[in-house]
Order: structure tokens, then sequence, then C-alpha cells
């Protein structure tokens, strides 16, 4: 998966800590293969509250809607495409004061399930970017829910069901497509069933940390914070209030950041409609999912996806290689691995 920027371990941030507004949109937990989405977007703002609500009151002044809360879909309309343009472009009220990390769920599903078995991320790269075209739609398909469904917490159970599905998808697939790059790395992938079964026993037990591998919005959180304090300036998130951020959570995201050598002081959770920086967080989320998705499906807006590359963040989870190359994301190049 994509790295961290890193203040270097054990970093300690200096100057009064940057308050950056966060939101998402996309979230499917850790349904990342059979959801409603293919892409979830995280945003954070850096504007002051003053600012954030003038902005706020302006989308509402364009664009006039009864809606007691505005969300991204207003803005998405065609007949307010002057006003996403706006928001957008530079000279904006957020251009240059925020950033949006992307995740590509599927390419996510292959990352984090190589990550756990065989700890090499070129790996991940090979497979995403060779099993679609080896395995087939449907054969592609079996191994991401096969995958996914290893990886899920859920509720910790049906250890044995979730290996053996995964194994023997794995296993068919390297069968019937032998001699492939994808099948390559499926061989070392059903090498090590004891990763595999232990990571499920884990769960069972009750012994790990409830941290769901598959859901995308602690890393991403942790990616933001990276960003924002580039150069070891502290910075403090306001996020909008989600269940998946319980107290334990928020603990695990603040130690793996500073871990990681980023100056991350704080996880502070609010409700989106009183605070307007969040507000413009969610707008950004909710707009960069639906532009990056459709570029990631062959049908993007080519004026939308100019407006939003300055936002991208280079640390973005993504595999498509000719997306990530129109959202300017720099992703290695499997060509560029030896498989074997």
């Amino acid at each position: 998966m994509s790295g961290h920027r890193q203040n270097g371990a054990g970093a300690v941030g200096v100057g009064a800590p940057l308050e950056i507004a966060c939101d998402e949109s996309g979230s499917d937990g850790e349904n990342l293969t059979g959801g409603n989405t293919d892409v979830f977007a995280h945003a954070g703002v850096r504007v002051s509250v003053t600012a954030a609500a003038d902005a706020v009151r302006e989308i509402r002044d364009r664009i006039r809607s009864p809606a007691e809360e505005y969300k991204a879909n207003h803005l998405l309309r065609e007949k307010h495409r002057a006003v996403l343009e706006w928001l957008l472009a530079p000279g904006g009220p957020i251009h240059g004061r925020a950033r949006v990390h992307l995740t590509e769920k599927a390419f996510f599903v292959v990352d984090r399930v190589v990550a756990l078995l065989l700890e090499d991320p070129a790996e991940a790269v090979v497979l995403f970017r060779t099993g679609r075209r080896a395995f087939g739609a449907d054969g592609w398909t079996e191994f991401l829910q096969a995958a996914n469904e290893l990886l899920r917490v859920r509720g910790g159970g049906q250890t044995g069901a979730s290996v053996a599905l995964f194994l023997g998808t794995v296993d068919g697939l390297r069968r019937a497509h032998a001699g492939t790059q994808a099948a390559l790395v499926l061989e070392r992938l059903a090498a090590r069933p004891d990763r595999a079964e232990a990571y499920r026993a884990r769960l069972t037990e009750g012994s790990a940390v409830r941290i769901p591998v598959l859901n995308p919005l602690l890393p991403a959180i942790i990616s933001t914070a990276a960003y924002w304090s580039a150069g070891g300036r502290p910075v403090r998130l306001v996020h909008d209030r989600q269940n998946l951020l319980t107290p334990e959570r928020i603990a695990w995201i603040e130690e793996s950041a500073r871990r990681d050598g980023i100056a991350l002081e704080e996880v502070r959770l609010v409700v989106a409609r009183e605070d307007p920086r969040v507000q413009l967080a969610d707008f950004l989320a909710g707009i960069a999912r639906k532009v990056a998705s459709d570029e990631l499906n062959g049908h993007g807006d080519p004026a939308l996806t100019v407006l939003l590359r300055p936002y991208v963040d280079p640390a973005s989870v993504w595999g498509d290689a000719r997306s990530a190359a129109v959202l300017g994301l720099d992703i290695p190049d499997p060509s560029a691995h030896a498989a074997g």
C-alpha cells in the first residue's frame, strides 16, 4: 500500500498545531467487493471557521435549494456545474488549502491480502494489474470476494470456512491459469496457509485489537495527518462522527501515526452540520469520489478531472494505471517487477 510521508521516528512537532477538518465519501465498511461504490475518498480542508461559513453560504446562495443540509450531490448536478467549478478552481475557497486521499477499493483488497500473506507490495501490483486479464472477469471477481471474506473482521467467527474458501479459490485459479504472472503470485499466496489461519484464529480468540484491515478510513486518516504534518508541524484533525471511530480506534490511529513519526496531536469528532469546515470537506470528498470513479470506469469528465488533480494526495491507494495517470498519481509499473 502507498506509504506515508514520515517526519522521522519519534519526531516532535513544532509550532501551533494546524487544525484540519475531515470527512469521507464512499464508505461501505469492510464490504469492498459488493458495496455501492468502487472508490473511497477522504478529504482534509485547512480553512478558518469564518472562511468556511462564508463559502458554504455562497454555495447555498448560488444553488438555492430548500434542502436543510447540502451534500456533494447538489454540486454534482449539471445545472450547478458553475458552482462546482468555482469551488475547485484556482482562486476558489479551498484551492491550495485542501487534499483528498483516494482508495480504489478492489486494489485495496488485493494490497491487504498480499500484505498479510507475503508482505511484498510489489506482488500486489503485479496481481492486480494482471489478474483480471488472466482469470477473466468472473474469476477475478471470485478471487476478490474470497479475499474480502478472508480479511473481514465481522464477529471474528467462521475461521475455517473463510480460510478454506480463500485457499480453494486460489488453488482453482492458479491451476486453471498456470503460467501466467497472476498465477505465479497465487502460488506464493497458497504457500502461506499458516498466516491466513493465524489471522482468523486471532479474531476468533478475541486476542487481536479490533482494527478492521479492510476499512480504508483508518489508513486514510493517517495519510491525511502525514500530508499536513510534513516538516514536523503538529496537526489536529477535526472529523465528522463515524461509528467506526470508537475511542479505542482513535487511540490506535494516534499511536500508529506517532510511531511512524507523524506529528498527529489529536483526532476530535464533531457533528458535520455544526462545523462548516467539515461541510466543505464533505463536499470535496463526495466530488472527488464521483470524479475518480468516473475516470476509473472510463467515462470521466476531462474538465472536472483537471480541476480535481491539484487536490489528489499522491499517497492515494490506487492500482489502475490508466486512471492513475489521468488523476496525477505516480504508481509502480508491474512490468518492472520480475514475478517468479
